[in-house]
């Protein structure tokens, strides 16, 4: 075994998750690597100290640039806005360390293909961090609709839906302002990025979005509310897409439907230990969907528990993407979803922008 320093940028909701993924990921998985948590860089220099005796770090620094040129940092995760992203990647890139970036990849589509450019001139490792995905049941999904389980696959329906801005009389804050911070660009990533997983690449697609609540408590709202796609995919397969931050008495719906010509699959991340799948086998009189409770017998659950049914969590998920991020720099070998992967979907949500404003079908080749 060997020990890494890993240095992380932002300390809190996802700084946290992170902090508390690096500390775990060597228990759980038994990595050959084993995270030292080195520094952690806030916005200021008490709230960096604050994370440092919190989380366990050995330094704290308010200047992401310290973080990055030290020389006991040897991998770095960003977790800090958008709009940050482009400048620390390069830096990190340019000094030949691995980073573990939060979705979405940059504030613009420049940025993530600026950031590709670094990544892979550099030759480091790099992964974004779509964790939902990651579930052991939305990896079982994977594999069912790699092996052909439910046949060529004919259509697709998902959506991310939460009710954190339902209430109009919620006050104005950032994700109110500026579309990086909207709906299209803040929950739309995980479900595109769960649709490309799934489904393969999307050819062309046809969007809209929408301003529910114009005017909140503090300030006017810039950017969309809610959001919808219709796509086409290049294997064929038709699919819709819909996303919302007013989506009343939804908490975490990160859900799809895939039907292909011999089942159908469904899940929803509310009940994110259940798959649920059809097969068209037997007299049609006993068919129906059949409730799968994940258990070790499916991907990275046995890491966290040996009981079926007992099932995994939000934290959980963030484990495995340090799991997956140490692996990668270990054996030198990209795992997905690389900063590339991270750009295709911002492709699909530029498209759908595009599409919306100009009422017309977007191809994403074009962007």
């Amino acid at each position: 075994m060997a020990d890494i320093g890993i240095g992380i940028l932002g300390g809190g909701y996802m700084g946290k998750a992170h902090a508390v993924a690096m500390s775990s990921v060597g228990a759980a998985f038994n990595t050959t690597l084993r995270p030292r948590l080195e520094m952690v860089c806030a916005s200021s220099a008490q709230s960096a100290e604050r994370y440092r005796k919190a989380y366990g770090f050995a330094r704290a620094t308010d200047d992401w640039r310290v973080l990055v040129n030290a020389a006991e940092v040897e991998a770095i995760v960003i977790a800090t806005p958008q709009e940050t992203h482009r400048e620390i990647a390069e830096a990190a890139f340019a000094l030949g360390k691995p980073v573990f970036c939060e979705k979405p990849l940059g504030a613009s589509l420049e940025d993530s293909a600026a950031m590709v450019s670094a990544a892979e001139a550099s030759g480091v490792v790099n992964m974004v961090g779509f964790n939902y995905i990651r579930t052991p049941a939305s990896q079982f999904a994977r594999q069912l609709i790699a092996a052909g389980e439910i046949g060529e696959i004919t259509w697709f329906r998902g959506e991310h839906t939460e009710d954190f801005l339902a209430d109009p009389s919620a006050p104005a804050n950032w994700r109110t302002s500026g579309m990086a911070n909207g709906t299209l660009g803040d929950l739309a990533p995980h479900m595109i990025n769960g649709a490309l997983a799934l489904m393969g690449p999307i050819a062309r697609t046809m969007g809209l979005y929408e301003t529910v609540h114009k005017a909140r408590p503090g300030g006017t709202v810039t950017n969309d509310d809610h959001a919808q796609m219709m796509c086409r995919f290049e294997n064929g397969a038709m699919g819709q897409m819909y996303f919302s931050r007013v989506a009343t008495g939804r908490k975490m719906g990160y859900a799809y439907e895939i039907s292909g010509t011999k089942g159908a699959i469904r899940f929803d991340q509310e009940d994110q230990n259940a798959l649920w799948l059809y097969r068209m086998d037997g007299p049609d009189a006993t068919r129906g969907f059949t409730k799968i409770l994940t258990g070790p017998s499916h991907p990275d659950y046995d890491a966290f528990c040996q009981g079926p049914g007992h099932g995994t969590g939000y934290q959980d998920q963030i484990i495995i993407e340090a799991k997956d991020f140490l692996r990668a720099i270990e054996t030198g070998e990209a795992l997905w979803p690389t900063f590339r992967d991270g750009h295709e979907v911002n492709r699909v949500i530029a498209a759908t922008i595009a599409s919306a404003d100009s009422g017309s079908w977007q191809e994403i080749k074009d962007f």
